[in-house]
This record gives C-alpha cells, structure tokens and sequence, in this order.
C-alpha cells in the first residue's frame, strides 16, 4: 500500500509539474503576442503632449502678455545689410508678419552681422502699418551687466518705436539682472514681450524664481533630429499655468543638419504624400507640435514656400514617424 502511495504522489507531482510547464509556456506565448499586437499603437517617447493649439486662420498665438505673436517668421541670421533688407522686404510682401534678428550674429570666421540696421530700414520701407510687424531681437550674455545701454541702443538701432519681442540669448553672469531691466521696459510699454532663448528646464526653474513677468517666448533650437520633446513637454503640461509659448531656431536643421534632413527617407515620402515641399513638412510638423518657427532664407521662391503650411494637417501616424527621427543631436549643444 505505502508503494501504491508513493506511486501516486510521485505522479501527482510529475502532473503539477507539467501543469506549471504548460502554464508557464502559456503565459509567455500571451505576454508575447500581447507585445507584437500593441508594438504599433505603443505611442513614441518623442510625442508631445497636449501642445498648445495655434490659431491657423489667422497664424497667429496670443502670448501671456496679451499680444498676439504670429506662429511663423523669417530669421535674418549671417545675413549681410543687402540681402537682409532684400529677404525681409520679400517676406512682407508675401505675407510674412514676424521678423527674428539679434544684436549681432557671429560666423565661423569671426564676420560680424549686426541686422537690426537692415531690420529697421526695411520695416520702416515696406509701407505696412507698425503694428501689423512683430519684431524679435535679442540681448548677449556681454551685455547683460549694463542692461539698460544695451537695450537703448537695440532701439536706436532699430528705430520702430517699439520691439514686439526682447530674448536674453542664453544663460549668462547678471542674466537676472538684464531680465529685470527688461520688465521695466515692458511696462513703460517701450518692449512689448520678454523671454528666453537657450534655457534648459534645469536652468529655467532657478531662473523663473528670481523674476517677476513670466517669459512670454522660450526659443530653444528643435528640428527633426533635436526635437526637445521633454522641454516642450515641459513648458506646455507642468508649467501650463504660466501660458509660456515655445519657438524654435535651426527649425530645418541649420548649417549642421540641413543637408541630411532635406535627404531623408521618411520626410520625402511623407512631403510626396501632402504635395508640399520637406521644408514645409517640417514647418507644419513644428506648428502642430506648439513649436513657432523662423525658417532662414533668402531665396524668394523658399521665402513664399515656408509661408504657405497652413492648408494642410500631418496625420497622427505622421507625426509619430517625424518624431521617431529624433537623435538627441544639438548643433550648438546650449
């Protein structure tokens, strides 16, 4: 009988564990095919979400200071007076409403660019009323320590009566400081609108402590193969209440990118699908994502082109393959 028992209890375990085999093999084979079934529809990592809706019909985003910015523009960046003056006054004349420049923009070999002369002259020629322009223009770390000279001579050299946008270039020693002598010209109404460019959210959460106006602009460089997705992300879900809006520069791509984005794959086919030129998908790509952008040309017919992505809308799927493009790759690495 003991015999018997045994017999039994051994085959009893061999059934269980047989029975833990099978459930085991099961439970892969389902965790599996669960994997391959939902791997399409998985969202990408480099989605944003919940971006901030721009209004196309009129191009146009309302910032916090109660302006209104328009959501595209022409960047005047290593450009000389003559084909400054010549590409702005295109831009305008096809439409174009918003205007980038800086105090002065530095190329490799040390040439000097200092467009807000050319800015001024063609604002002031092109004939359209001034508060149909918005102007951007920026503040350099070496002139953060007198903040006030800088920002008279900017205006002086300017001469539009007003700048519709001030940036502090990056971060920099007594960048407080030329924000805070910023907000005073905002509220004698001489600038209109303060913000940031080339912050990190790291920098950018010290910063906003020790400020009184919120940035109403945070310009980081985003393109396909940069595309600051947790930044935005950022700006536009935990500091939703402060209404910041975020542009990007090198939008398609700048000198250290451009040429390998106009040649990939996955934008020629997407731009053959919508019958639009890549650069416009790339526009229309940032558009969707929250992103304002200032695309630097100064070939006419490309001026015309990148003002024209409001007629049509990237699918979902789109956006996701754009966005799986991402390289975490900075030209500038700020």
């Amino acid at each position: 009988m003991e015999q018997e028992n045994n017999t039994v209890n051994k085959l009893q375990n061999i059934i269980l564990i047989i029975i833990l085999i099978i459930s085991i093999i099961i439970l892969s084979i389902t965790v599996t095919l669960c994997a391959i079934l939902t791997k399409e529809k998985l969202p990408s990592k480099n989605i944003v979400k919940n971006p901030k809706t721009f209004d196309d019909i009129n191009r146009r985003v309302e910032l916090n200071s109660q302006n209104y910015m328009p959501t595209n523009g022409i960047s005047t960046v290593l450009f000389n007076y003559y084909i400054c003056l010549n590409s702005i006054k295109t831009a305008l004349s096809n439409g174009v409403r918003l205007i980038e420049s800086a105090y002065i923009y530095i190329k490799e070999d040390y040439t000097l660019y200092m467009n807000e002369y050319c800015v001024g002259d063609a604002v002031r020629e092109s004939g359209i009323p001034r508060n149909e322009i918005f102007v951007t223009t920026k503040m350099y770390p070496h002139q953060y320590s007198n903040p006030k000279k800088a920002i008279e001579e900017i205006l002086d050299f300017l001469n539009i009566e007003y700048i519709d946008l001030m940036l502090l270039y990056q971060p920099g020693k007594d960048d407080v400081k030329a924000y805070l002598k910023m907000e005073e010209y905002v509220k004698n109404g001489t600038i209109k609108s303060i913000g940031l460019s080339n912050w990190n959210i790291k920098e950018l959460k010290h910063f906003l402590l020790k400020i009184n106006i919120m940035p109403a602009i945070i310009q980081n460089e985003i393109h396909p193969y940069y595309q600051e997705t947790e930044f935005i992300n950022y700006i536009y879900n935990d500091l939703k209440d402060k209404n910041i809006i975020v542009q990007g520069w090198y939008t398609l791509g700048g000198k250290g990118y451009n040429t390998e984005l106009m040649q990939d794959e996955v934008l020629i086919n997407i731009s053959k699908k919508y019958n639009k030129t890549l650069p416009q998908v790339i526009l229309r790509w940032n558009l969707q994502r929250g992103t304002i952008v200032v695309p630097c040309s100064s070939n006419t017919q490309h001026i015309i082109e990148n003002n024209d992505i409001y007629d049509f809308e990237l699918s979902e799927e789109d956006m996701e393959n754009i966005a799986n493009l991402n390289r975490d790759e900075s030209h500038c690495g700020h």
